[in-house]
């Protein structure tokens, strides 16, 4: 049988002045309008403080500490970064100092590389692998395989290798390389690879020993990085959604299994969608429960965030 209820008296309803309610927003964190040729000070400064904004400017604010404390700030980057056309954002703040270590995943390496030689990269894949063309550029298989091969005899990594090939060679457009100003301006750049997943392994002459050997290299180099973020580092990842946050953690725990006191640092995840490896990987177990880590999480799309973010950095310095 169905219990019955008598009806609901809202005459005894609780109540409270609103005075006394704590509020998520204020009217002192309110949008300002800009002003007719304010600069980008005044635009920054008249954002509203709330969500993302506040994200961001956090992120900033971290970054900036980071410098001043002489600590680590490690980008970790897919390669749509390369492909939006923001490599002479990143080899700004790394001329500038703001970014001491990056981190890439293996297409990275193609695109940079691609840039320095042609001034352009990105094929119409959707137009290629219906002829199985897609991927069989020759330059692009045949000088990566080479430099990783050179390299991993020299016990370089990858990114070091790849960096010294197109710093000594003949590339007309290398200023735009991240690579090369990496070994220019003497920051360490790390890739990481899985076996497969980048066009130049379909090449004859890539040699997955030599791959794997230089690979690992830049693991055991990235840890060394990510053993020195503790007190006041900051890891940016921005647009990898799988292999830089896997990567990362496992960096994480070899640093802090050999004892080194990775804690309290700040981590922040750019991308156009909130992906489940960078929010948990890159911005929750980092930085949970002891650790006393900051976490940023901001969306959006690279080719305008990534400007805006390193225009404030550049603002604050």
């Amino acid at each position: 049988m169905i219990k019955s209820y008598s009806g609901i008296d809202l005459k005894k309803i609780k109540t409270y002045p609103l005075r006394e309610r704590i509020n998520k927003v204020k009217s002192s964190e309110f949008a300002s309008p800009c002003k007719e040729g304010g600069d980008f000070r005044d635009f920054y400064n008249s954002l509203p403080m709330v969500l993302a904004v506040k994200n961001l400017k956090g992120l900033v604010d971290s970054i900036l500490t980071a410098r001043k404390r002489n600590k680590p700030v490690l980008f970790m980057m897919g390669a749509h970064v390369i492909k939006c056309g923001l490599n002479p954002i990143i080899i700004d703040l790394i001329k500038k100092r703001v970014i001491t270590a990056i981190a890439l995943n293996g297409a990275g390496i193609i695109h940079d590389f691609e840039i320095a030689f042609i001034g352009g990269t990105s094929e119409d894949v959707s137009e290629s692998i219906e002829d199985g063309s897609f991927g069989m550029s020759r330059e692009t298989g045949v000088m990566l395989n080479k430099a990783i091969k050179d390299g991993a005899k020299k016990d370089w990594g990858i990114g070091r290798s790849v960096g010294e090939m197109l710093a000594k060679g003949r590339f007309p457009y290398k200023e735009y390389s991240i690579l090369y100003n990496g070994i220019k301006n003497r920051i360490p750049i790390t890739v990481h690879v899985a076996i497969g997943t980048d066009i130049i392994h379909q090449h004859p002459s890539c040699d997955g020993a030599s791959t794997g050997k230089a690979s690992l290299k830049d693991f055991h180099n990235l840890v060394s990085t990510v053993a020195n973020l503790g007190d006041g580092g900051v890891v940016f990842n921005i647009g990898s959604a799988v292999i830089l946050p896997e990567v990362f953690l496992k960096a994480l725990s070899v640093a802090r299994n050999l004892k080194f006191r990775v804690q309290d640092f700040a981590t922040a995840n750019l991308d156009m969608i909130n992906h489940y490896r960078p929010r948990v990987n890159v911005l929750e177990r980092p930085t949970a429960s002891g650790s006393f880590g900051r976490r940023y999480s901001i969306t959006g799309h690279h080719e305008i965030m990534l400007p805006l973010i390193a225009r404030a950095i550049i603002e604050g310095l």
